[in-house]
C-alpha cells in the first residue's frame, strides 16, 4: 500500500464551492443527512476535473471501473439552506485494488461534516477487483504533491496533428455539428499550435495561431474536451500561443470568438472590435488584444 502524507483537509489542494439548495434542506430547516454524501460525490467528479482526467475516456483506456466499497460520515453540524459550502478532498492512500479519499464539508472555516470514501478498481463486466493501474497511481499522487497534471506542446502541425486533430474533430465536428471541410483547411499546415496532453497521454486541448498580416497574431480552433471545461486548460492554451506571438514579435493578437465563449476572452483581457457575425453558421464577433512589448 502507498499511503499519502497527512495533509489537514483545510489546506488540502482540492476545493469544491457549492451552495445549499432549497431541495436539499428538510423540515428541520436544516440539509438533510443524505445530502452530504451526494455533495462529496459531487466533489469528486470535479477533482477528476482538476486530475485532467475526462472519467468515462480514462476509465475505459485503463480496461475498468471505479465502485464505491465504503462511505463513512460524522456529522458536527448542520449546514442551511444559502450556504456557501467548501468540499475538500484528498486521496489519502491508494492500495492494491483500493483507493481511499478523505472528505470535510466546511462553511465558513467550521467543518460540517467529515467522512471518507473507498473506491475499488474492477473489471466492469465481472465487477471483480483488479489491481489500480500504475498510471493511475502515478496521476493521484502527483496531484496531491502539488505537480502540474497536464504537459503543453508548442509546434508545427507535423508534430502536434494527430492529438490536435482528434481534440477538434470532437469539439467542433462532433459537438458543433460544424461540417469536417470546413473545420479542416490548408492554414493548418503553416500555423503554431499548441496541444495539452494529461499525465496518461490523452489530448485534452488545443488550438493555433496563424499571421494574417505582419505583426498581427490570429487565435482560432481553440477546444477543449466537453467534460473538463472550467478547469482553466482552454486558458493555459491561450496563454501558450499568445507567447508564442510575442516571441515572433506579434504587436496584438485577434481572434473570432463563438458568442458563447465571449466573457471567456473578455477576462483573458482582450476587447470586441466590429459588429457580430456568422461563421460557420455559429454567431461570432472579433476581439483583439494588445500585447505588451
Amino acid at each position: 500500500m502507498i499511503t499519502m502524507s497527512h495533509t489537514p483537509l483545510a489546506s488540502s489542494r482540492f476545493h469544491h464551492r457549492l451552495r445549499v439548495r432549497w431541495a436539499e434542506v428538510d423540515m428541520q430547516k436544516i440539509v438533510f443527512n443524505a445530502h452530504y454524501l451526494m455533495y462529496l460525490d459531487t466533489a469528486m467528479a470535479d477533482y477528476w476535473r482538476a486530475l485532467a482526467l475526462p472519467y468515462e475516456a480514462t476509465l475505459a483506456a485503463l480496461q475498468g471501473d471505479l465502485y464505491v466499497k465504503k462511505a463513512l460520515l460524522e456529522y458536527h453540524a448542520s449546514a442551511r439552506l444559502d450556504d456557501l459550502l467548501d468540499v475538500a478532498l484528498r486521496c489519502k492512500h491508494v492500495g492494491k485494488s483500493s483507493i481511499v479519499f478523505a472528505g470535510d464539508i466546511s462553511c465558513s472555516g467550521r467543518s460540517l461534516v467529515s467522512g471518507e470514501l473507498v473506491y475499488v478498481f474492477a473489471d466492469p463486466a465481472t465487477q471483480r477487483s483488479r489491481p489500480v493501474p500504475a498510471a493511475l497511481r502515478d496521476v493521484l499522487l502527483a496531484f496531491e504533491a502539488g505537480e502540474s497534471m497536464v504537459d503543453v506542446a508548442v509546434g508545427a502541425w507535423s508534430e502536434l496533428a494527430e492529438g490536435a486533430r482528434a481534440v477538434r474533430h470532437e469539439v467542433f465536428v462532433h459537438e458543433q455539428q460544424i461540417p469536417l471541410a470546413l473545420e479542416q483547411d490548408a492554414a493548418d499546415a503553416t500555423a503554431v499550435h499548441v496541444l495539452i496532453c494529461n499525465r496518461l497521454g490523452l489530448p485534452v486541448a488545443t488550438g493555433r495561431l496563424l499571421q494574417p498580416a505582419p505583426g498581427v497574431g490570429q487565435i482560432g480552433r481553440l477546444a477543449v474536451n466537453r467534460v473538463l471545461r472550467g478547469a482553466g486548460l482552454g486558458q493555459t492554451a491561450l496563454k501558450a500561443l499568445m507567447a508564442a506571438a510575442a516571441q515572433r514579435g506579434d504587436h496584438e493578437v485577434m481572434l473570432h470568438a463563438q458568442a458563447s465563449a465571449r466573457d471567456f476572452y473578455l477576462h483573458q483581457g482582450y476587447v470586441t472590435r466590429g459588429q457580430p457575425f456568422l461563421e460557420a453558421g455559429i454567431e461570432h464577433i472579433e476581439m483583439v488584444r494588445v500585447l505588451s512589448k
